[in-house]
């Protein structure tokens, strides 16, 4: 049931006031009201009457009875009218109430006036859970601050806090602020700087434990990475332990494959001189028989004679001793010696050719064309310096057993090599064709070749099968032709599987061919047009021990780090006549000899070779543009026990480079040739060393030295004066 104060409640004195007719008027006029379904005084608070006791008859000191509170909050209407009754009076505090009157002595307490008696009753406020319940203006029971914010507006005037109307009504009420009326202003500040600490402790609070979390997920992260990396190195080790292995069984099945084919070969070689000893012992039996044929006939002769003593031919004549006379030469002969043959016992040559053992050799015979020969056990044949234009079918056929061919230095072309020529030759295994015409690799080169020479001619391009079936080729030089990396096919020396040494000199090539095989052991790339080396072209070619590339256009800016780093079998390098000012960073770990002659180098940076194991031995820079700030005090470190030879002649040196005095196995050192005037007493030998002389070699002739200031004991560590060149020596 709603309450209402004093000043809002129907007044009684007025009531009393009026006529019983017009008060009797009124009273059933609201009884018709109550029964026609009219809304009854609503209750605000939704507050249901559960019982009451009787009260006594209201007397003079208003006393009064009380009924039980409400407790329920699910009814929204009372069940007592305001308008009087038309019958029974209540006098309450010496005023006259009307039947069925409803007034509120005090907040939350209702009295109505029923038969006479004054029945009162007073709400029960429910519990509430919020921190800071308030009671709005007119209102028995305290409320929420959400709730207030709905109905009531808080009023801050003087040092207590007042609800207003609710029909003004602000939502956005401080939530920290007691709503209590007598709370005051120093109050609610407290309370306004306890929220604000509360929500900053809450801040701090939360910006911790995002903190923890993203430490968490850092961990978490460091160690995924962690686990990753790990996991990548332990594939990588086990591919590498793969890539050993293979390795391993690769070079010992190439080791067998290449025992069986030496033993295949020196089977072949027994069989054939057994062979041709047995022909040898055949003809020597032949001729024992025939002897001993004669000589039984001639037995026979004497038997059939008859005579009794047998008559000893007469002694020896000076005619006997000379050697028979010679057969006059026949007319084919006198022809044959006119066209240039020569005859030999059985065999028939060209002039100007000759044969020894098992070789025939007509080098710079004139010959024009290819000599017909038909000599079965011949193994080599050079027919080098001639004239040959072409090389007709069957023109081996008989010498079907060669081993070696050598046609350099004629003229063939491609057009005029018969096809298959040399793919019946089973036996052949190195074919020299240097200094021909030939524009393509021919086809079809027999299976055993294991040397196969193309220097010097016309060659445009190789094709991806130009070398197929050459599975048992080591050689291969194809040096002074037209090739470039646009008309090699990457996969043209895929067939060569045992290939371990490759000539590309003096061709086209501006980068390094693609598809090396990786059986490679030396490569030499010189006089071409190179200017970059990338860190993926010598990936497969694990196996190289040098490479050559002098005479390009390489810088040292242009060579890959990765290029060549981590090849553990690469132990010689030659860079010479490039365009590189600096010695190259990230070589090889493994080098042993490194060529950098006729360059511009004008420094040796510090540690670049420092991290080689087990140190370069043999390092030429002459002819390059070194000075006296070139060489820095680190630039050598790493080679203090490994260096044997140094050769820094021909630059613009002023003094000895420091730290040579600590190379404990250097025996060669040219310094010629520099502008080195002076030099410190310990340049050459380290004065607390006192182990044997290491030099062998000292140059030092063709700088601005005076021999007369030179120390005594500047040259302790080498092994004889006499190996000291010190003259001539310029002088301005």
């Amino acid at each position: 049931m709603g309450t209402r104060g004093p000043g809002v409640q129907p007044a009684p004195a007025r009531r009393a006031r009026m006529g019983e007719e017009e008060e009797g008027r009124r009273a059933w006029a609201g009884e018709s009201q109550g029964e026609q379904g009219q809304p009854a005084i609503s209750n605000p608070l939704g507050l249901t009457r559960l019982g009451s006791l009787p009260a006594n008859a209201g007397g003079d000191d208003g006393a009064s009875i009380f009924i039980e509170s409400y407790k329920s909050v699910d009814e929204r209407q009372t069940n007592y009218n305001v308008i009087p009754g038309k019958k029974g009076q209540c006098v309450y505090q010496g005023i006259t109430m009307f039947e069925q009157a409803v007034w509120s002595p005090k907040p939350c307490v209702t009295c109505l006036c029923s038969g006479g008696e004054v029945l009162c009753d007073e709400v029960t406020c429910p519990p509430h859970r919020c921190h800071f319940p308030y009671t709005p203006s007119g209102e028995c029971c305290p409320v929420c601050m959400d709730t207030a914010s709905r109905g009531d507006v808080l009023d801050f005037s003087g040092d207590s806090l007042v609800a207003n109307d609710p029909d003004s009504v602000t939502p956005d009420l401080d939530p920290i602020l007691d709503p209590v009326v007598t709370r005051t202003k120093a109050e609610i500040e407290l309370l306004n700087r306890e929220e604000e600490q509360r929500l900053l402790e809450k801040e701090k609070r939360r910006k911790k434990q995002e903190e923890a979390e993203r430490q968490r997920r850092r961990q978490e992260e460091k160690r995924r990475r962690q686990e990753e990396k790990r996991r990548q190195e332990e594939e990588r080790l086990q591919m590498e332990k793969e890539e050993r292995r293979q390795e391993e069984a690769r070079r010992l099945k190439e080791e067998l494959a290449m025992k069986e084919r030496e033993r295949k070969l020196e089977e072949e070689r027994r069989r054939h001189e057994e062979e041709l000893k047995e022909k040898l012992r055949e003809l020597a039996e032949l001729e024992e028989e025939e002897e001993e044929e004669e000589e039984e006939e001639e037995e026979m002769e004497w038997l059939l004679r008859g005579d009794v003593f047998q008559m000893f031919p007469d002694e020896p004549t000076e005619e006997d001793h000379l050697p028979p006379p010679l057969a006059k030469p026949t007319d084919r002969e006198e022809e044959d010696e006119k066209e240039g043959v020569v005859h030999r016992p059985g065999i028939t040559l060209p002039l100007g050719c000759d044969i020894s053992d098992v070789t025939v050799t007509c080098e710079n015979a004139k010959l024009t064309n290819f000599p017909p020969l038909n000599i079965p056990e011949l193994k080599s044949l050079s027919l080098e310096g001639n004239s040959i234009t072409t090389i007709p079918v069957g023109a081996f056929n008989g010498i079907p057993n060669l081993e070696s061919i050598n046609l350099g230095k004629n003229k063939l072309t491609t057009a005029g090599i018969a096809p298959h020529t040399f793919k019946g030759l089973k036996f052949l295994s190195r074919l020299y064709l240097d200094n021909n015409l030939l524009e393509k690799v021919l086809p079809d080169f027999p299976s055993t070749l294991q040397e196969l020479k193309i220097n010097e001619n016309h060659l445009k391009g190789i094709e991806e099968n130009s070398f197929q079936g050459l599975s048992d080729l080591l050689t291969l030089e194809l040096e002074g032709n037209l090739l470039s990396e646009g008309n090699v096919d990457p996969l043209a020396f895929r067939p060569l599987s045992q290939l371990s040494y490759l000539r590309l000199g003096r061709n086209h090539f501006r980068t390094i061919p693609q598809g090396l095989p990786p059986s490679l052991l030396e490569v030499y790339l010189e006089n071409n047009l190179i200017e970059e080396i990338s860190d993926s072209v010598f990936n497969q070619t694990t196996n190289l021990n040098v490479i050559s590339l002098r005479h390009n256009r390489l810088e040292e800016s242009r060579i890959a780090p990765l290029a060549w780093i981590n090849h553990k079998n690469l132990e010689s390098i030659d860079l010479s006549y490039n365009r590189l000012y600096l010695v190259p960073s990230y070589l090889p770990r493994a080098l042993v000899h490194l060529v950098l002659v006729g360059n511009q180098i004008e420094r040796i940076p510090g540690f670049v070779f420092a991290h080689m194991e087990p140190g370069i031995e043999y390092l030429y820079l002459s002819h390059n543009k070194l000075d006296g700030e070139g060489v820095e005090p680190q630039s050598f470190l790493g080679t203090y026990t490994s260096m044997t030879e140094l050769c820094l002649d021909h630059n613009q040196l002023i003094t000895v480079p420091p730290g040579i005095n600590q190379m404990s196995t250097l025996h060669f050192l040219r310094l010629n040739n520099n502008n080195i005037r002076t030099f410190a007493e310990d340049a050459f030998c380290d004065p607390e060393n006192d182990q044997d002389a290491n030099i062998l070699t000292l140059r030092l002739e063709n700088n601005y030295i005076d021999p007369r200031k030179i120390s005594s004991c500047a040259f302790s560590c080498v092994r004889s004066y006499s190996s000291i060149v010190l003259k001539p020596q310029w002088t301005k």
